[in-house]
C-alpha cells in the first residue's frame, strides 16, 4: 500500500470524544503508539484493571448491522468506522482506550478518526509490513449477498461495491470500483456517512437504539432523498458500504491485499470472508511447512526414539519449537501391517495406534528440553481421550504436540492428530522421563 514496506504507527496521541452511534453512550478515544508487530489493540480503561481487546476476527461478538469486540464480559460496539480510518491511513500497529462501550460515531463517518490520526503524525516503524496477498478465489454467500475475493497485484487492495436494496428502495442501485490508496480514502471513502432509510430508522428507534440521533446527525434516506441533510457524495452509500468492509478486513489482524468483489454484503458476511481468508492463509502456511525440508527426518527421529518397524509411526518432524510444540506426520499406507486384521474389508487404522503415534511425537518435544537428554518418555496416562473421525489407506495424519506441565521426571502433553482440516483424535497424555538403558 501506498509504496512503502515499513510498518507504521502515530507519533503522538489523538483524542475523539462523543456519543456512540447506537448506545448514545458518551465515551472518550485515545490513540496511543503501539510498537511494531503488535498490531492494533482496543483497551478499556474503564474498568478496575484495563481490559485489551485485540482487533481480530477471534474477538467478534454477535451484534446486528455493526461490528463489536468482546472479551470476558467488556465490549468494544461499533468499531469499523475506526478501524477504516487505520487502514485507509497506513497505520500497522496502535493502541485505542476507550472509557465506555462504545466507539464516538462522529458524523457517522470515518472523518473523525482520519483527523484526528493526522493530527498526531505518523511514524515508520524498524519492522517490514507483512501483507496477506489473497492467493486462491474465495466465494461467501449468505441469501442473495455475496464476496469474492481473488488474486490482484502485490500489497494493493482493490474493492468493487454492489449496493442493491431491491426495486422501491429509495437507496438506488449503486456499483463503485475503489483501489485503496491515502490521498484518494481521505478524499473520497473515509467522508462516507452511515445511512439508514426511514423505514430502518424507525425500527431501529423501537428497538431502542440510536434514539439520540437527529436527522442531521445521520444520514436518512426517505422516498425524496436525505431527510433534512444532503448527500457528500451522489453515490454515498455504496462509498460507506466500501468503508465498512475496509473496516471489517482489519480484523485479519493486519493488511489484506487483493481483488474483492462486493454485492449486498453486510458486517456478517465481511466477516466470513475473514475467516476464510484466514482459513486459506493457515492451509497455504501448513502447505509450505509440509513442503519444506523437515525439523527433523526418520533418521534423526530413531537416534530419539527407541520404537522400530512395526510401531515406529512417525515418520517426520515438520516443525519444532523448542520444547514447547511440535508438529509430526504419519503417513498412513495400505502396506500398513495392521490392516490386513484391522479390517479386511474396511481397513480402518486402530485408535490405539493414532494414540501411540501422539504419544510418540509427545516423546520427541519432551526430548528436547535439556535435563530429559538421554531419557525415554514412556507412557503413564491418558485423559480425554476423543475419537472423531476415522483414518484410512491414503490418509496423511498431522499430529500436534504441546506441552503443558513438565518436571524432571515427569512430563504432560496434549496432542491432536488431524487429517487435513478434520480433528481425527486428540489426548492428554502423560510421561515417565526413565534413563534409556533402563528402557
Amino acid at each position: 500500500m501506498n509504496g512503502l514496506s515499513r510498518q507504521q504507527t502515530i507519533k503522538g496521541e489523538a483524542i475523539v470524544a462523543g456519543r456512540g452511534l447506537f448506545t448514545g453512550l458518551p465515551a472518550t478515544l485515545r490513540f496511543r503508539s503501539a510498537p511494531p508487530n503488535s498490531g492494533v489493540t482496543f483497551v478499556r480503561c474503564d474498568a478496575p484493571e484495563p481490559v485489551r481487546i485485540a482487533a481480530h476476527v477471534d474477538n467478534l461478538t454477535k451484534r446486528a448491522r455493526r461490528s463489536s469486540l468482546r472479551n470476558g464480559t467488556l465490549s468494544i460496539e461499533t468499531v469499523e468506522h475506526c478501524l477504516a480510518a487505520v487502514r485507509g491511513l497506513g497505520i500497522d500497529n496502535l493502541t485505542i482506550e476507550l472509557d465506555n462501550a462504545e466507539v464516538p460515531a462522529g458524523d457517522g463517518s470515518a472523518q473523525v478518526f482520519t483527523d484526528a490520526l493526522q493530527s498526531a503524525g505518523l511514524e515508520e516503524q524498524d519492522a517490514e509490513r507483512g501483507c496477506l496477498n489473497i492467493r486462491d478465489t474465495i466465494r461467501v454467500v449468505e441469501g442473495d449477498a455475496e464476496l469474492v475475493a481473488w488474486p490482484g497485484e502485490p500489497d494493493i487492495l482493490d474493492i468493487i461495491y454492489e449496493l442493491d436494496y431491491g426495486e422501491g428502495s429509495p437507496v438506488g442501485h449503486q456499483i463503485h470500483r475503489y483501489s485503496l490508496e491515502r490521498e484518494s480514502f481521505l478524499r473520497e471513502i473515509a467522508p462516507a456517512r452511515t445511512f439508514v432509510t426511514e423505514r430502518e430508522a424507525e425500527q431501529l428507534r423501537s428497538a431502542g437504539l440510536g434514539s439520540h440521533l437527529t436527522y442531521k446527525d445521520i444520514l436518512v434516506i426517505g422516498p425524496n432523498g436525505p431527510i433534512e441533510n444532503e448527500f457528500r457524495f451522489a453515490n454515498e452509500c455504496v462509498r460507506h458500504k466500501i468503508l465498512d468492509l475496509v473496516g471489517d478486513l482489519m480484523l485479519y489482524g493486519g493488511f489484506v491485499c487483493g481483488h474483492i468483489y462486493a454485492r449486498k454484503s453486510g458486517h456478517s458476511l465481511n466477516h466470513e470472508l475473514v475467516r476464510k481468508l484466514i482459513e486459506q492463509r493457515n492451509t497455504a502456511a501448513f502447505r509450505d511447512r509440509l513442503s519444506g525440508p523437515p525439523k527433523l527426518d526418520v533418521a534423526k527421529v530413531q537416534r530419539i526414539l527407541p520404537h522400530r518397524y512395526p510401531m515406529l509411526l512417525i515418520d517426520r518432524v515438520i516443525e519444532i519449537d523448542g520444547d514447547r510444540r511440535a508438529v509430526g506426520i504419519k503417513n498412513v499406507t495400505i502396506n500398513e501391517p495392521f490392516f490386513p486384521g484391522h479390517y479386511p474389508r474396511i481397513p480402518i487404522m486402530p485408535g490405539v495406534l493414532i494414540i501411540e503415534a501422539m504419544a510418540q511425537l509427545g516423546g520427541i518435544l519432551l526430548s528436547q528440553k535439556l535435563e530429559h537428554t538421554g531419557k525415554v518418555a514412556v507412557l503413564l496416562s491418558l485423559d480425554r481421550v476423543k475419537f472423531r473421525r476415522p483414518v484410512t489407506p491414503g490418509d496423511q495424519l498431522i499430529i500436534t504436540a504441546n506441552s503443558r506441565r513438565v518436571k524432571a521426571r515427569t512430563g504432560e502433553v496434549f496432542c491432536q492428530a488431524h487429517v487435513g482440516q478434520d480433528l481425527a483424535a486428540e489426548a492428554t497424555i502423560r510421561f515417565m522421563l526413565v534413563d534409556a538403558e533402563a528402557s
